[in-house]
């Protein structure tokens, strides 16, 4: 799983159990391979490149993926242990009005470098279906997460899943944001949201942010990268303010739009739960602000272990798999808007059935 917030690919090996309905699953080794700034930069500006240098990167990086994958196989002596590859790729264009979204990292590369049977392009059945084709964690969130009401997965876009309701959509552009600012003053990241919590709130600046048309559409709908950019970037990286306000202001503006998507389908029982995984997850600060918001709500704000914070997506991309390769339904059209549930993902085999 390779995420908008551009921190790394992420690879779990982990184990999925089902006993008559019911899954469970262990996260038995986990890692995040941190981009080059090579890297970085390609995967930033991949739906700039003529059509030839695209597919040429597509292929690079599912060769990228599948020299990672052998290497944590190796590293973690699981060879002969992994019954398949579930990758989700790299979103590089996402336009489901047109029918059309792109995961970079040829699955059938990824196939030929490991030997290993893989899973790929999750999101395109959905898409064809005139479905949003994200969030998709959802399936993940019903099948292994079903204590919470609400699971809320901040990641350089923060999308939330009603469990009652069974729907999910992005919520707001998060921590694609939080880094940009962050990099701005010379920080990869506002670790513990610490520059944010010593600036000053921009009234101006947040009522401009909570504006965006996005905000009043309903649900389903999903954010791409270059419209996460559009809505926020502007009003934030073209202005003269301290960068510490702006990170200020882009924390609150996440916690009151995190609370609103959640009041607008507000739960009928007293007491709730509110699930935060996701990078923005070990943000201190910002689940500080969350919780704030939402505490009116009478939500209880909990926030797992830390494999489960930074794998869950990951985990969910192999349930998926499964689910995939058992042809089980792995997407919600009631999530996505689709005109129907589907079993999404390509299958390449990799390897040869000739006896050896």
């Amino acid at each position: 799983m390779s995420g908008s917030s551009l921190d790394g690919l992420d690879i779990v090996y982990t184990f999925l159990t089902e006993v008559r309905g019911q899954w469970t699953y262990e996260i038995v080794h986990a890692d995040c391979i941190t981009y080059n700034a090579d890297w970085e930069h390609k995967l930033k500006h991949a739906a700039e490149l003529p059509v030839p240098e695209f597919l040429k990167l597509n292929t690079a990086y599912g060769r990228y993926i599948g020299d990672q994958v052998n290497k944590f196989i190796a590293n973690n002596n699981i060879e002969h242990a992994v019954h398949f590859i579930a990758s989700h790729g790299h979103t590089v264009f996402h336009e489901p009005g047109s029918h059309t979204t792109g995961q970079i990292g040829d699955g059938a590369t990824i196939a030929a470098i490991t030997g290993l049977p893989v899973i790929s392009d999750l999101r395109a059945l959905d898409v064809a279906l005139g479905g949003q084709g994200a969030p998709i964690v959802p399936i993940g969130d019903k099948l292994l997460f079903g204590g919470y009401d609400y699971l809320l997965n901040i990641g350089g876009i923060a999308n939330v899943t009603i469990a009652h309701k069974m729907l999910a959509f992005d919520v707001c552009p998060a921590n694609q944001v939080l880094n940009t600012l962050a990099q701005k003053a010379g920080q990869p990241m506002d670790r513990d949201g610490e520059m944010a919590a010593n600036g000053t709130l921009l009234p101006g600046v947040l009522e401009q942010l909570n504006e965006a048309a996005y905000y009043k559409l309903q649900a389903p709908k999903s954010l791409s990268n270059e419209a996460a950019i559009n809505m926020i970037f502007p009003a934030l990286l073209e202005s003269a303010y301290d960068t510490a306000d702006l990170l200020q202001t882009m924390v609150v503006h996440i916690a009151q739009q995190v609370a609103n998507a959640i009041q607008q389908h507000a739960a009928t029982t007293e007491s709730t739960k509110l699930l935060v995984t996701g990078g923005g997850a070990l943000n201190t600060y910002l689940v500080d602000c969350i919780r704030k918001a939402v505490e009116a709500n009478n939500i209880e704000v909990v926030v797992p272990d830390a494999a489960t914070v930074m794998y869950k997506e990951a985990v969910v991309m192999a349930l998926i798999g499964a689910l995939r390769w058992r042809e089980e339904t792995n997407v919600l059209a009631s999530v996505t808007g689709a005109s129907r549930d589907s079993i999404g993902g390509a299958l390449w085999m990799g390897h040869a059935y000739n006896g050896d």
